[in-house]
């Protein structure tokens, strides 16, 4: 499972969408939509996801 899958289902399980933890993290929805589709979060937006929604990834 790569770790845009996971963030993914993250959102599907907190009812949260996608655009909605890319306005928390400061980005845009476009271009973070971009990053799950290529893959390529980086860890500080990982970390700056778990802060948003309390949460721990591992």
């Amino acid at each position: 499972m790569t770790t845009s899958d996971m963030i993914i289902q993250l959102c599907e399980k907190l009812s949260i969408s996608i655009e909605e933890i890319s306005r928390r993290i400061g980005q845009s929805p476009q271009n973070f939509n971009k990053k799950l589709k290529r893959n390529t979060v980086s860890l500080d937006e990982l970390m700056a996801i778990e802060d948003v929604l309390g949460v721990t990834f591992e």
